[in-house]
């Protein structure tokens, strides 16, 4: 799949994007993910990890839209752009942005900023794709990056993925009696903490349990093809006192 430039929109290029190098690219197109190790600092992941416990304390009501998801056992987290500069690092990260056109190959924005951490014996998902069944005859239509504030071990809830399924017709539920078994090539990501995962969301993925109670604080930047509707409608849900500090290009990928 061509990563050429010259079709680049000129907000991307004013955000820095670093295009993924030939491997990175190889694997994102034909297993669907890619781990970028050390993207973050210790101090980044010290600010950020110590930014979601307080936000911990504060319990969001639940028809609160801004924060989409309730899952039990997890404590979730939604609209982080609204927290302030500190996010802007994750969101606007130029080798994510550069991983992002591979797979898009188009325009795309930010649909969502949230993070997710599954507590001692909780986190178990069956194996979903961000955009329901795949139909090869379309284009991709969403990239999910995750931030690892703690590592990836293979027992405090990592993401299972089975690399390869981006490609497929379908979905996990044409393939499997139960998608929320094991599948016989699932792998579990496991990568150090600052590191991030960049993956075609397409591909079929699910958290799995926290058996350790280890720390698994994770932050989801997802992005989507320009045409298609946010997973948080930025333009309802960005606060004035943010879009107010943002630049041209920012506000060009949350599409505000």
């Amino acid at each position: 799949m061509s990563n050429a430039t010259a079709t680049l929109p000129q907000p991307l290029c004013d955000l820095g994007m670093i295009m993924p190098t030939v491997a990175e690219a190889k694997q994102l197109d034909e297993q669907g993910y890619v781990i970028l190790p050390g993207i973050m600092s210790a101090d980044t992941r010290r600010r950020i990890g110590t930014r979601l416990d307080e936000l911990e304390g504060q319990v969001p009501v639940v028809d609160d839209l801004k924060n989409f998801q309730v899952e039990a056992g997890t404590a979730r987290f939604a609209n982080l752009i609204d927290q302030g500069p500190l996010f802007d690092q994750v969101w606007c990260n130029p080798r994510v942005l550069g991983c992002a056109w591979q797979v898009f190959q188009r325009e795309f924005k930010q649909s969502s900023l949230n993070a997710r951490e599954p507590k001692a014996g909780q986190g178990h998902q069956p194996l979903h794709a961000d955009w329901g069944a795949r139909d090869p005859s379309r284009p991709f239509e969403v990239v999910n990056s995750l931030w690892l504030i703690d590592g990836y071990q293979s027992d405090n809830g990592a993401t299972r993925l089975v690399p390869g399924t981006h490609l497929l017709p379908g979905g996990p539920r044409d393939a499997m009696t139960d998608p929320a078994a094991a599948h016989p090539d699932e792998i579990i990501v496991l990568a150090p903490a600052g590191s991030v995962v960049v993956y075609n969301a397409h591909c079929w993925h699910g958290g799995t349990i926290n058996r350790s109670g280890a720390r698994r604080r994770v932050v989801h930047s997802y992005y989507t093809a320009r045409e298609n509707a946010q997973q948080q409608d930025q333009r309802r849900w960005l606060s004035a006192e943010t879009k107010a500090r943002l630049n041209e290009a920012q506000r060009w990928l949350l599409d505000v």
